[in-house]
């Protein structure tokens, strides 16, 4: 149980430097499209905004996701056969098993990935509104 402990540890930590580094980027992306544009209450602009600032925090989550798979495989958590990258997909969505699931040496790091989805997510919520405030602020009443 502590080895599997760890190596989830590890995972979820690698995720949350990963997901930190592409917060910032989208962050100084958000400032940078404002500060460019001319007409900050265009819709297309706001639309713009939103869609990059989603396709930016997807990518993060795929490249997360990749990373449980990486992990599955170094460790052996997966059955022979089975897709890695679709049980890291199942368990980080938190969207439940159905027909692959770890083996019993490894089974912790299902629910460990779904909890570092789950608190991933959120923060890239949490991101997408302050995207979205971004678009609002100082708008004219």
């Amino acid at each position: 149980m502590i080895a599997q402990l760890l190596v989830g540890a590890a995972a979820s930590l690698t995720n949350i430097g990963i997901h930190a580094v592409w917060t910032v980027i989208l962050d100084r992306a958000v400032r940078r499209f404002w500060a460019k544009q001319r007409d900050r209450y265009f819709l297309w602009n706001r639309v713009l905004l939103m869609m990059g600032a989603v396709a930016v925090l997807m990518t993060a989550h795929v490249i997360e996701v990749v990373v449980w798979a990486v992990t599955y495989a170094i460790v052996g958590a997966a059955p022979a056969g089975a897709n890695r990258a679709y049980l890291a997909f199942v368990n980080y969505t938190t969207l439940g098993y159905g027909d692959v699931v770890p083996v019993k040496e490894w089974q912790l790091l299902g629910p460990m990935t779904a909890m570092n989805g789950i608190l991933l997510f959120g923060w890239s919520t949490a991101a997408i509104i302050e995207a979205v405030r971004t678009t609002v602020r100082d708008m004219p009443d």
